[in-house]
Protein backbone atom coordinates (compact mmCIF):
# COMPACT_ATOMS: atom_id res chain seq x y z
CA UNK A 1 0.00 0.00 0.00
CA UNK A 2 2.89 2.34 0.82
CA UNK A 3 4.39 1.94 -2.63
CA UNK A 4 1.02 2.56 -4.27
CA UNK A 5 0.45 5.71 -2.20
CA UNK A 6 3.92 6.94 -3.08
CA UNK A 7 3.11 6.32 -6.73
CA UNK A 8 0.01 8.51 -6.55
CA UNK A 9 1.97 11.23 -4.71
CA UNK A 10 4.78 11.26 -7.26
CA UNK A 11 2.26 11.16 -10.10
CA UNK A 12 0.38 14.12 -8.65
CA UNK A 13 3.54 16.23 -8.44
CA UNK A 14 4.41 15.33 -12.02
CA UNK A 15 0.91 16.23 -13.17
CA UNK A 16 1.13 19.62 -11.44
CA UNK A 17 4.39 20.38 -13.24
CA UNK A 18 2.92 19.30 -16.59
CA UNK A 19 -0.10 21.57 -16.03
CA UNK A 20 2.04 24.56 -16.94
CA UNK A 21 3.28 23.01 -20.18
CA UNK A 22 0.55 24.11 -22.58
CA UNK A 23 0.24 27.68 -21.23
CA UNK A 24 4.04 28.04 -21.38
CA UNK A 25 4.11 26.59 -24.89
CA UNK A 26 1.35 28.97 -25.95
CA UNK A 27 3.41 31.94 -24.73
CA UNK A 28 6.53 30.66 -26.48
CA UNK A 29 4.97 29.91 -29.90
CA UNK A 30 3.55 33.41 -30.11
CA UNK A 31 7.12 34.51 -30.93
CA UNK A 32 9.14 31.33 -31.51
CA UNK A 33 8.66 28.96 -34.44
CA UNK A 34 7.30 25.50 -33.37
CA UNK A 35 10.16 23.48 -34.87
CA UNK A 36 12.74 25.66 -33.12
CA UNK A 37 10.83 25.41 -29.84
CA UNK A 38 10.66 21.61 -30.12
CA UNK A 39 14.36 21.29 -30.85
CA UNK A 40 15.48 23.88 -28.31
CA UNK A 41 13.47 22.53 -25.38
CA UNK A 42 14.71 18.99 -25.98
CA UNK A 43 18.30 20.14 -26.56
CA UNK A 44 18.41 22.14 -23.34
CA UNK A 45 16.87 19.30 -21.35
CA UNK A 46 19.15 16.81 -23.10
CA UNK A 47 22.30 18.67 -22.14
CA UNK A 48 21.13 18.85 -18.50
CA UNK A 49 20.28 15.14 -18.59
CA UNK A 50 23.70 14.28 -20.03
CA UNK A 51 25.36 16.13 -17.16
CA UNK A 52 23.20 14.31 -14.59
CA UNK A 53 23.93 10.89 -16.08
CA UNK A 54 27.65 11.60 -16.12
CA UNK A 55 27.66 13.07 -12.61
CA UNK A 56 25.94 10.04 -11.10
CA UNK A 57 27.83 7.60 -13.35
CA UNK A 58 24.78 5.78 -14.63
CA UNK A 59 25.27 2.56 -16.58
CA UNK A 60 24.25 2.59 -20.21
CA UNK A 61 20.96 0.89 -21.13
CA UNK A 62 20.96 -2.58 -22.67
CA UNK A 63 20.16 -3.03 -26.39
CA UNK A 64 16.58 -3.99 -25.52
CA UNK A 65 16.18 -0.90 -23.33
CA UNK A 66 17.52 1.31 -26.12
CA UNK A 67 14.69 0.06 -28.34
CA UNK A 68 12.14 1.08 -25.72
CA UNK A 69 13.87 4.43 -25.30
CA UNK A 70 13.33 5.11 -29.00
CA UNK A 71 9.56 4.87 -28.42
CA UNK A 72 9.83 7.11 -25.37
CA UNK A 73 11.78 9.69 -27.36
CA UNK A 74 9.32 9.61 -30.27
CA UNK A 75 6.41 10.01 -27.88
CA UNK A 76 7.44 12.61 -25.31
CA UNK A 77 10.63 14.24 -26.64
CA UNK A 78 9.61 14.84 -30.26
CA UNK A 79 5.98 13.92 -30.96
CA UNK A 80 4.00 15.56 -28.16
CA UNK A 81 6.05 18.79 -27.96
CA UNK A 82 6.00 19.34 -31.73
CA UNK A 83 2.33 18.48 -32.27
CA UNK A 84 1.15 20.64 -29.37
CA UNK A 85 3.35 23.55 -30.47
CA UNK A 86 1.79 23.37 -33.94
CA UNK A 87 -1.69 23.09 -32.46
CA UNK A 88 -1.18 26.06 -30.15
CA UNK A 89 -0.54 28.30 -33.12
CA UNK A 90 -4.21 27.81 -33.99
CA UNK A 91 -6.05 27.25 -30.70
CA UNK A 92 -5.77 28.71 -27.21
CA UNK A 93 -4.10 26.84 -24.38
CA UNK A 94 -7.44 26.86 -22.54
CA UNK A 95 -9.12 25.02 -25.42
CA UNK A 96 -6.24 22.60 -25.93
CA UNK A 97 -6.16 21.85 -22.20
CA UNK A 98 -9.57 20.24 -22.40
CA UNK A 99 -8.14 17.63 -24.78
CA UNK A 100 -5.69 16.64 -22.05
CA UNK A 101 -8.64 14.91 -20.43
CA UNK A 102 -8.21 12.19 -23.06
CA UNK A 103 -4.59 11.49 -22.13
CA UNK A 104 -5.38 9.08 -19.26
CA UNK A 105 -7.38 6.86 -21.62
CA UNK A 106 -4.53 6.87 -24.12
CA UNK A 107 -2.06 6.04 -21.35
CA UNK A 108 -4.29 3.26 -19.99
CA UNK A 109 -4.67 1.66 -23.44
CA UNK A 110 -0.92 1.60 -23.97
CA UNK A 111 -0.50 0.43 -20.37
CA UNK A 112 -2.42 -2.67 -21.39
CA UNK A 113 -0.65 -3.08 -24.74
CA UNK A 114 2.89 -2.32 -23.57
CA UNK A 115 2.81 -2.72 -19.77
CA UNK A 116 0.75 -5.88 -19.44
CA UNK A 117 -1.82 -4.33 -17.09
CA UNK A 118 -5.40 -5.62 -16.85
CA UNK A 119 -7.77 -2.99 -15.41
CA UNK A 120 -11.24 -4.02 -14.27
CA UNK A 121 -14.27 -3.26 -16.42
CA UNK A 122 -15.44 -0.62 -13.94
CA UNK A 123 -12.11 1.17 -14.37
CA UNK A 124 -12.68 1.39 -18.11
CA UNK A 125 -16.16 2.79 -17.50
CA UNK A 126 -14.86 5.81 -15.62
CA UNK A 127 -11.93 6.30 -17.97
CA UNK A 128 -14.16 6.18 -21.06
CA UNK A 129 -16.72 8.44 -19.40
CA UNK A 130 -14.08 11.08 -18.70
CA UNK A 131 -12.82 10.99 -22.27
CA UNK A 132 -16.37 11.07 -23.66
CA UNK A 133 -17.11 14.21 -21.65
CA UNK A 134 -14.04 15.87 -23.14
CA UNK A 135 -14.98 14.92 -26.69
CA UNK A 136 -18.61 15.97 -26.20
CA UNK A 137 -17.45 19.39 -25.13
CA UNK A 138 -15.15 19.69 -28.15
CA UNK A 139 -17.99 18.74 -30.50
CA UNK A 140 -20.34 21.21 -28.81
CA UNK A 141 -17.82 23.95 -29.55
CA UNK A 142 -17.79 23.03 -33.24
CA UNK A 143 -14.46 21.23 -32.77
CA UNK A 144 -12.79 24.47 -31.78
CA UNK A 145 -11.57 27.48 -33.65
CA UNK A 146 -9.51 25.25 -35.92
CA UNK A 147 -10.16 21.62 -36.81
CA UNK A 148 -6.47 21.33 -37.68
CA UNK A 149 -5.53 22.42 -34.19
CA UNK A 150 -7.89 19.87 -32.65
CA UNK A 151 -6.60 17.08 -34.91
CA UNK A 152 -3.03 17.91 -33.94
CA UNK A 153 -4.01 17.75 -30.26
CA UNK A 154 -5.63 14.33 -30.75
CA UNK A 155 -2.49 13.01 -32.43
CA UNK A 156 -0.38 14.49 -29.64
CA UNK A 157 -2.49 12.73 -27.01
CA UNK A 158 -2.16 9.36 -28.75
CA UNK A 159 1.62 9.48 -29.14
CA UNK A 160 2.12 10.89 -25.65
CA UNK A 161 0.17 7.98 -24.14
CA UNK A 162 2.58 5.58 -25.86
CA UNK A 163 5.57 7.49 -24.52
CA UNK A 164 4.16 7.52 -20.99
CA UNK A 165 3.37 3.80 -20.95
CA UNK A 166 6.65 2.74 -22.51
CA UNK A 167 8.65 4.96 -20.19
CA UNK A 168 6.78 3.74 -17.11
CA UNK A 169 7.37 0.10 -18.03
CA UNK A 170 11.07 0.80 -18.55
CA UNK A 171 11.28 2.75 -15.27
CA UNK A 172 10.66 -0.44 -13.27
CA UNK A 173 14.17 -1.60 -14.23
CA UNK A 174 16.04 1.51 -15.34
CA UNK A 175 14.65 4.11 -12.93
CA UNK A 176 12.31 7.05 -13.56
CA UNK A 177 14.77 9.92 -13.99
CA UNK A 178 17.16 7.70 -15.90
CA UNK A 179 14.51 6.84 -18.51
CA UNK A 180 13.72 10.40 -19.51
CA UNK A 181 17.41 11.35 -19.27
CA UNK A 182 18.54 8.59 -21.63
CA UNK A 183 15.65 9.34 -24.01
CA UNK A 184 16.74 12.98 -24.12
CA UNK A 185 20.38 12.05 -24.68
CA UNK A 186 19.32 9.69 -27.46
CA UNK A 187 17.47 12.56 -29.13
CA UNK A 188 20.12 15.21 -28.41
CA UNK A 189 22.05 15.19 -31.73
CA UNK A 190 18.90 15.49 -33.83
CA UNK A 191 17.40 18.14 -31.54
CA UNK A 192 20.57 20.25 -31.64
CA UNK A 193 20.50 20.15 -35.43
CA UNK A 194 16.79 21.02 -35.52
CA UNK A 195 17.23 23.96 -33.17
CA UNK A 196 20.21 25.21 -35.18
CA UNK A 197 18.40 24.97 -38.50
CA UNK A 198 15.34 26.83 -37.18
CA UNK A 199 17.25 29.41 -35.13
CA UNK A 200 15.36 32.75 -34.95
CA UNK A 201 16.56 35.25 -37.52
CA UNK A 202 16.64 38.07 -34.97
CA UNK A 203 16.88 37.18 -31.28
CA UNK A 204 16.21 40.81 -30.34
CA UNK A 205 12.66 40.43 -31.64
CA UNK A 206 11.88 37.66 -29.15
CA UNK A 207 10.41 38.94 -25.89
CA UNK A 208 11.14 37.83 -22.35
CA UNK A 209 7.83 35.98 -22.10
CA UNK A 210 8.75 33.65 -24.96
CA UNK A 211 12.13 32.89 -23.41
CA UNK A 212 10.53 32.20 -20.04
CA UNK A 213 8.07 29.86 -21.74
CA UNK A 214 10.96 28.05 -23.40
CA UNK A 215 12.80 27.82 -20.09
CA UNK A 216 9.79 26.28 -18.34
CA UNK A 217 9.07 23.63 -20.95
CA UNK A 218 12.78 22.78 -21.21
CA UNK A 219 13.61 22.37 -17.52
CA UNK A 220 10.30 21.45 -15.92
CA UNK A 221 8.03 19.97 -18.62
CA UNK A 222 10.78 18.12 -20.48
CA UNK A 223 12.88 16.94 -17.54
CA UNK A 224 11.93 17.48 -13.89
CA UNK A 225 8.25 16.64 -14.33
CA UNK A 226 9.18 13.24 -15.76
CA UNK A 227 11.31 12.42 -12.71
CA UNK A 228 8.13 12.32 -10.65
CA UNK A 229 5.75 11.14 -13.38
CA UNK A 230 7.59 8.02 -14.51
CA UNK A 231 8.35 7.04 -10.93
CA UNK A 232 4.67 7.45 -10.04
CA UNK A 233 3.49 5.37 -12.99
CA UNK A 234 6.00 2.62 -12.22
CA UNK A 235 5.05 2.51 -8.52
CA UNK A 236 1.27 2.83 -8.70
CA UNK A 237 0.44 1.36 -12.10
CA UNK A 238 0.37 2.96 -15.55
CA UNK A 239 -3.39 2.93 -16.08
CA UNK A 240 -4.27 3.86 -12.49
CA UNK A 241 -1.87 6.75 -11.82
CA UNK A 242 -2.30 7.90 -15.42
CA UNK A 243 -5.85 8.93 -14.49
CA UNK A 244 -4.35 11.86 -12.58
CA UNK A 245 -3.98 13.53 -15.97
CA UNK A 246 -7.74 14.04 -15.82
CA UNK A 247 -6.99 16.72 -13.22
CA UNK A 248 -4.51 18.54 -15.45
CA UNK A 249 -7.16 20.58 -17.33
CA UNK A 250 -8.34 22.04 -14.02
CA UNK A 251 -4.91 23.41 -13.13
CA UNK A 252 -4.08 24.29 -16.73
CA UNK A 253 -7.27 26.29 -17.19
CA UNK A 254 -6.53 28.20 -14.01
CA UNK A 255 -3.07 29.06 -15.32
CA UNK A 256 -4.43 30.05 -18.73
CA UNK A 257 -6.94 32.38 -17.12
CA UNK A 258 -4.60 33.94 -14.58
CA UNK A 259 -1.38 34.22 -16.59
CA UNK A 260 -2.56 34.50 -20.20
CA UNK A 261 -5.93 36.14 -19.54
CA UNK A 262 -7.60 33.62 -21.82
CA UNK A 263 -11.36 33.19 -21.67
CA UNK A 264 -12.45 30.13 -19.69
CA UNK A 265 -16.12 29.34 -20.30
CA UNK A 266 -18.52 27.78 -17.83
CA UNK A 267 -18.66 24.79 -20.17
CA UNK A 268 -14.91 24.26 -19.82
CA UNK A 269 -15.16 24.44 -16.04
CA UNK A 270 -18.15 22.11 -15.98
CA UNK A 271 -16.41 19.49 -18.11
CA UNK A 272 -13.30 19.73 -15.97
CA UNK A 273 -15.24 19.21 -12.73
CA UNK A 274 -17.10 16.24 -14.20
CA UNK A 275 -13.82 14.74 -15.33
CA UNK A 276 -12.42 15.11 -11.80
CA UNK A 277 -15.25 12.91 -10.54
CA UNK A 278 -14.24 10.34 -13.14
CA UNK A 279 -10.67 10.19 -11.86
CA UNK A 280 -11.99 9.57 -8.35
CA UNK A 281 -14.01 6.65 -9.67
CA UNK A 282 -11.10 5.32 -11.71
CA UNK A 283 -8.78 5.50 -8.69
CA UNK A 284 -11.20 3.39 -6.66
CA UNK A 285 -11.03 0.69 -9.32
CA UNK A 286 -7.28 0.98 -9.90
CA UNK A 287 -5.71 -2.05 -11.61
CA UNK A 288 -3.33 -4.42 -9.90
CA UNK A 289 0.32 -4.00 -10.85
CA UNK A 290 1.54 -6.76 -13.16
CA UNK A 291 4.15 -9.19 -11.88
CA UNK A 292 7.71 -8.29 -12.81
Amino acid sequence: MGKTSSGWSNGFIGMLIFSGSLPATRVAVMELEPLFLTGARAAIAGLLALCALALFRQQRPTPGQWRSLVLVALGVVLGFPLLTALALQQVTSAHSMVFMGMLPLSTAIFGVLRGGERPQASFWFFSLLGSALVMAFAVSQGLGASWRGDLLMLLAIAICGLGYAEGAKLSRDLGGWQVISWALVLSLPAMLVLAGLRWPANLADVGAGAWLGLAYVSVFSMLIGFFFWYRGLAQGGIAAVGQLQLLQPFFGLALAASLLHEAVSLGMVGVTLAVILCVVGAKHFAPVMPAR
